[in-house]
């Protein structure tokens, strides 16, 4: 078995993407390509986005720390610290609206 404390991932990631270029910073913590279920922490700077992609399978996103916006089409969720969110299958994209990190899970398909 493999313990491992997301806070502590989670704050070293809000650090480096506070001084990354890009305004993010992410780090997969279970599974990987070759496998179904994939968990991936990301960190998002205020006013940082991941642009429009599509849905690789089934997935959520749940927010450790600080407020996001998903949207897809003219349809979009706000979602704060402690609010877990079902992406739709649908290209969609999650915006930072204060400094951000998610535990997006996905299940490939």
């Amino acid at each position: 078995m493999k313990k491992l404390s997301l806070i502590a991932v989670a704050r070293h990631l809000r650090s480096h993407a506070a001084t990354a270029s890009s305004g993010r910073s992410a780090e997969t913590v279970y599974g990987g390509h070759d496998q179904v279920l994939r968990q991936t922490l990301i960190a998002l700077q205020q006013g940082r986005s991941m642009g429009e992609h599509d849905s690789p399978g089934e997935g959520t996103v749940y927010v450790l720390h600080g407020r996001i916006r998903l949207s897809t089409g003219d349809t979009s969720w706000d979602a704060r610290t402690g609010d877990l969110v079902i992406i739709p299958r649908a290209r969609h994209r999650i915006d930072a609206c204060e400094d951000s990190t998610v535990l997006l899970t996905v299940a490939k398909t």
